[in-house]
């Protein structure tokens, strides 16, 4: 049974939002050390509270990592993962 700080009650609205992502290195190489899995973490984290989620899961090994989001109603599961991959890819440019 969930807890009740679980829940995000609005006006009109008790919800209890999760979603899986997991993001995986192009042909699956194993780039992410621990201080790169650290500074993506910080980033990602930062990404969440912009749209008023939160990263309650990280973990990642070399050529992958996996989140878990909780995220209130009014956000759009895509525009998250869009800006996850944005805000990473900008960046891994620099």
């Amino acid at each position: 049974m969930a807890h009740d700080d679980d829940y995000r009650h609005g006006r009109h609205v008790v919800s209890a939002l999760h979603v899986h992502l997991v993001f995986v290195t192009k042909y699956r190489r194993g780039v992410f050390d621990d201080g790169m899995l650290r500074f993506c973490e910080g980033l990602m984290r930062k990404v969440c509270d912009d749209f008023g989620a939160d990263l309650r899961e990280f973990n990642g090994e070399a050529d992958h990592v996996h989140l878990l989001v909780f995220y209130p109603p009014k956000v759009s599961v895509s525009a998250l993962v869009n800006s996850l991959k944005g805000d990473i890819g900008a960046q891994a440019a620099l």
